[in-house]
């Protein structure tokens, strides 16, 4: 029978002793002949004593150890245990030695069943020396009585031959009165942080008044009480309990010469029965900041509704969400430095820009009543040498609110490099979006390509058209097409009828190529709804349609700059003005470089993008018909049908040419005949050589502000009127954010649209069939 209640423990401090022998004497008290304990025997009171061997898995030893038991008698009775014939014990193992025969410990203790009392052995000197400790022998013994009614262990006895527990007989002892009894593993602890005890004494010093402040506040918050100021100034610090009439008070005094507080005197009684609301008075916005400092630098973006739950699960505190949020704020001022420190640096900033990278655009501009800030403009002339000597003739405009404490607006003018990716050129961060910023930001980008060439190349321009932007592209830019951004378009036109079908059929009917694809695009719109087909035809297709396009956009219908560089901008954004640039700054420096080490393992002629596109049109042109006119001009036949394509003037009937600036399968084919090669007829832009001249410059980093100082030269030319200038933030501060709640919906806008009922009855709409008195 298996004892479900024997459960084997460990002693790690008690080495392996082969063939002990335990002798129950008369003294009640189990010990050993040299006063080795032998550990503890929990109490038990299972009448029956059931054996169970015990697998080295419950041990939880490195060490392998097997099977032990051990018997406690009813009675106390002595245990010696004899030595080997030398006065020795027998063969020492240590735990760090495998061995064959493995064993389990356990503690031992003397139960008496009769008075249920539990005595540990006094004599614990044994413990001391490892080396003199005891354990089992791999063989399990038999128990038995000696000729003095000794409880003696029989040698060389198997576990298989301890069937029946009735074999140990006494005239003095009887089965029940002997007991198995064991301890359950010892699991190891983690070490625990020790949690402070916020106890006072009297002489206890601190390094300033405000330590000694930090520290009555944090008592009365970790035991539930309020404490009040009774007198507070250099030398001396007296507070109180908050509630009415309770004594406890505690006195501090600064040490003559020194900074250091010592607490002179302290009643610690409370007769109050603490605080009685869900805040407390000490919970100030410092204190908020100081306890969620770790959780902060793990995750920065830890909202406020999250530290609220942590303070109230820590601390058992109810907060407002404004102070979480304030004292997130706090800690992050502290973590990354002031917004209004940042603002200060600008003009120290711009000429660093100016100096650490020649020829780059770094300007800032303010209220000149009362130097706050208002509109700030850089250029790095890697990304001005890039875009106006290898990048494709179209800027993408679009902007970002920015997210930090003060109200603002980040603007972007970003070209695109050959291989369809983004080419950051130029940023302006402004207090306030309006037609007057607008204006300011292109009027300065057009001052940037207007002095850096004298042959600027005829742009299109990419924006969601808003007034603002139409009147400043048409005053500085009348010659560039101006277009409409198909994100924008397709956006507003989602939220107007919010169908996936016609959008997608709008977005088709910006990609086609000719006027009659483009019509018929519409014409199904038109079948799906007339209204979604009215609502695009009022928006003029020379804006946003590839056949009807007047501009040169290359296949990009959108400049979706916000979306690409969602994933590192909207961090960026929440940051103080310098390290925000800073963060940008440094992401094209990475961009740069990254694409420049990427170009170089092309050996191709044509960038990857462009490169595809040649290779498909390859495969379909092999199957053309082509006929020639004259030198230039082709006719090719195709089961699409008869498109005619001039080599001259790069140009086919299908119109994909002149689109996308990479000769279509039409032009392949015509190409082809004549033994010309391919690539040479694509857009410059789409070569690999331009698309290396495009990264070929370098945005160099900027050594830390504490060094600006030293290295505060402006550069030749330049006005340093603006270093002694002191940019004070923008006068539109952000309001801390409310917690978000829950708008119920009013009677009258529960829904959209109301719900059409039908009777059952007469088949009518309006009504229910118990309320239908239609007669039948």
């Amino acid at each position: 029978m298996v004892n479900p209640d024997l459960v084997i423990d460990e002693r790690r401090d008690m080495p392996l002793v082969q063939d002990p022998h335990f002798v129950l004497g008369h003294g009640h008290d189990m010990v050993n002949q040299q006063s080795h304990s032998l550990g503890t025997l929990v109490e038990t009171h299972e009448p029956d004593m059931d054996l169970r061997p015990m697998d080295d898995n419950e041990i939880g030893l490195e060490q392998g150890m097997s099977q032990s038991y051990f018997l406690a008698p009813g009675i106390d009775h002595e245990m010696t245990l004899p030595h080997g014939p030398d006065g020795e014990y027998h063969q020492e193992y240590d735990l760090g030695n495998e061995h064959e025969n493995k064993y389990a410990m356990v503690d031992v203790k003397v139960v008496n069943s009769e008075s249920g009392e539990t005595r540990l052995n006094q004599d614990d000197s044994g413990t001391e020396n490892h080396d003199r400790q005891l354990a089992l022998t791999s063989q399990v013994s038999e128990l038995g009585f000696d000729e003095n009614d000794e409880l003696v262990v029989m040698e060389n006895c198997d576990v298989e031959n301890l069937e029946d527990i009735n074999q140990i007989s006494s005239p003095h002892y009887s089965a029940s009165q002997l007991q198995i009894v064991t301890t359950s593993p010892i699991v190891q602890s983690r070490t625990m942080i020790p949690v402070p005890t916020h106890e006072l004494s009297v002489g206890q010093e601190f390094p300033d008044v405000q330590s000694c402040r930090r520290a009555l506040r944090d008592m009365a918050i970790a035991l539930h009480f309020e404490i009040q100021t009774v007198k507070s100034d250099k030398t001396r610090f007296t507070a109180k309990c908050a509630s009415e009439g309770c004594p406890w008070r505690v006195h501090a005094a600064k040490l003559p010469g020194v900074p250091t507080f010592t607490i002179r005197t302290i009643h610690s009684e409370h007769k109050c029965a603490g605080i009685d609301h869900l805040g407390h008075q000490q919970a100030s916005v410092q204190w908020v900041a100081s306890s969620v400092e770790r959780r902060l630098r793990e995750n920065p973006h830890c909202k406020p509704k999250e530290i609220l739950e942590d303070i109230h699960r820590v601390h058992g505190i109810t907060l407002s969400y404004k102070q979480a949020w304030r004292g997130k704020e706090r800690f992050m001022a502290t973590l990354r430095g002031s917004f209004e420190e940042d603002y200060r640096l600008l003009p120290q900033y711009c000429n660093q820009v100016r100096r650490t990278n020649p020829g780059s655009m770094a300007s800032v501009c303010v209220n000149p009543l009362d130097n706050s800030f208002q509109r700030l403009f850089i250029s790095y002339q890697a990304s001005i040498y890039g875009f106006l000597n290898a990048c494709r003739p179209l800027i993408g405009l679009d902007r970002t609110v920015l997210k930090n404490k003060y109200l603002g607006t980040l603007l972007f003018a970003t070209g695109f490099d050959g291989d369809g990716g983004l080419f950051p050129l130029a940023f302006g961060v402004v207090d306030e979006e309006n037609d007057e910023t607008w204006m300011w930001f292109l009027s300065e980008l057009h001052k940037l390509l207007d002095t850096n060439t004298e042959n600027m190349p005829r742009l299109t321009i990419l924006s969601d058209r808003r007034k603002s932007i139409i009147d400043t592209v048409e005053l500085n830019f009348p010659t560039a097409f101006h277009g409409f951004c198909m994100l924008h378009l397709s956006e507003s036109f989602r939220k107007e009828f919010n169908n996936g079908i016609l959008t997608n059929l709008l977005w088709e009917a910006a990609n086609v190529l000719t006027i009659t694809e483009f019509e018929a695009k519409i014409a199904e719109i038109e079948e799906i709804s007339q209204d979604a087909a009215y609502w695009i035809r009022r928006v003029p297709p020379h804006l946003w349609a590839n056949a009807h396009f007047e501009g040169s956009r290359f296949g990009n219908l959108s400049a979706n700059i916000v979306e690409s560089l969602n994933a590192w901008i909207l961090e960026a954004s929440g940051l103080p003005i310098v390290q925000m640039m800073e963060c940008i700054r440094r992401q094209l420096m990475t961009w740069f470089n990254e694409r420049r080490e990427a170009s170089m393992q092309w050996t191709s002629i044509l960038v990857p993008s462009a490169e595809q596109q040649v290779t498909k049109a390859l495969e379909n042109a092999r199957t053309y018909q082509v006929l020639r006119a004259n030198e230039a001009e082709f006719e090719v036949i195709s089961l699409e049908g008869t498109n005619v394509v001039d080599i001259r003037n790069r140009s086919c009937s299908c119109r994909g040419w002149q689109v996308h600036g990479v000769p279509c399968s039409h032009a392949v084919s015509a190409l082809l005949s004549c033994r010309q090669n391919v690539h040479r007829f694509s857009e410059s832009c789409f070569t690999v050589a331009t698309y290396r001249k495009a990264y070929s410059q370098t945005i160099h980093p900027i050594p830390d502000r504490t060094l600006w100082h030293e290295m505060s030269g402006v550069a030749e030319g330049e006005d340093d009127s603006m270093e002694e200038v002191v940019v004070n933030p923008p006068k539109s501060l952000r309001p801390p954010p409310a917690q978000p709640r829950k708008r119920r919906a009013q009677s009258g806008e529960r829904s959209g649209t109301k719900r059409v009922v039908h009777c059952s009855r007469c088949y009518q709409i309006g009504h229910f069939r118990t309320t239908c008195a239609t007669p039948i």
